[in-house]
């Protein structure tokens, strides 16, 4: 099919462009422009493949992990690439397990800050202890820095979403109990704006939102909130700033089905609270009688991103 008058077919200001360069340049413009708008699908396709090439992986990794296939293809630790030698449990072998995620972890009660030594105040830590929250309590994996770290940044990327599924186990691995507790009856994961997650091609909070559901037998509600507008990086602004830039950032999809539901609300690391602070209180908006906040790691002092 050839070009139209206006130019490439169903590229819509693109071709626009394309019919004003035409007059201008002829048809060496014209072909310039459709062939950018080839290359545009061509990229978008390409992402699209790979995520679904990830995603098939991930599941015959996981038949090969519990039938004969796996004396043929032996699993892999999803972050040192050892071979592994237990058939169940996170793709993650036993000394990564030991890096990324301590088994024993005392935190504030109130924001999840790693604690001194002692019984937590139920009143927060010198870190929280003045900030009102939105939600009850903070689960977090480790703190954000050193192999924890580079393995939450590793996970961002779109190839390495095996990576984040492992991690996402040894969550509800090692805080399973904590989070049986508290009696939730839903997952929500803190969502991505469009466009970057157009560029990301992947969203860490959604894997490990699903993750969590699958291993706490709860339903994953990833439609619930929506992120209207793209923030500025929280990493380069000040506390008081990062509660301003979130402000109004998501909407609610829709105000039913929350009334007294008790949510994990999902995300990959945690610094002031601000973001989650400001999606627990649409939760609350919107009926959920309980939020505890589940992150991978939480950042303080020098370990802020």
């Amino acid at each position: 099919m050839g070009l139209s008058p206006s130019g490439v077919k169903g590229t819509g200001s693109i071709g626009e462009l394309a019919s004003g360069s035409q007059s201008q340049t002829g048809y060496d413009g014209a072909l310039s422009h459709r062939d950018h708008g080839e290359a545009m699908s061509s990229r978008a396709w390409i992402g699209r493949w790979k995520t679904a090439i990830v995603a098939e992986l991930q599941r015959t990794l996981s038949v090969c992990r519990t039938t004969g296939l796996g004396l043929l293809f032996p699993p892999r630790c999803a972050w040192c690439d050892r071979e592994l030698d237990h058939p169940a449990g996170p793709l993650l072998c036993d000394r990564c397990q030991e890096a990324l995620g301590p088994r024993q972890w005392p935190t504030c009660r109130r924001c999840g800050a790693e604690a001194a030594a002692g019984p937590p105040l139920p009143e927060g830590c010198p870190l929280c202890l003045h900030t009102p929250f939105q939600f009850e309590t903070v689960v977090t994996l480790g703190g954000y820095r050193g192999e924890l770290r580079r393995a939450v940044l590793a996970m961002k990327r779109p190839l390495n979403e095996p990576l984040a599924a492992a991690l996402g186990q040894l969550l509800v691995n090692r805080r399973g109990n904590e989070l049986s507790a508290w009696k939730l009856d839903s997952v929500v994961p803190i969502p991505m704006y469009w466009r970057r997650r157009l560029v990301r091609k992947t969203n860490g909070p959604d894997r490990l939102a699903a993750e969590l559901g699958r291993g706490l037998g709860l339903p994953v509600l990833s439609r619930v909130l929506r992120r209207c507008r793209n923030t500025l990086p929280q990493k380069n602004l000040l506390p008081r700033e990062r509660f301003r830039n979130v402000r109004g950032a998501f909407r609610l999809a829709g105000r039913g089905g929350l009334t007294g539901r008790r949510v994990a609300l999902v995300d990959d690391v945690m610094t002031t609270g601000a973001t989650a602070n400001e999606a627990a209180r649409l939760l609350k908006q919107a009926g959920a009688a309980t939020v505890v906040v589940v992150v991978l790691a939480r950042a303080e002092g020098e370990d802020r991103r």
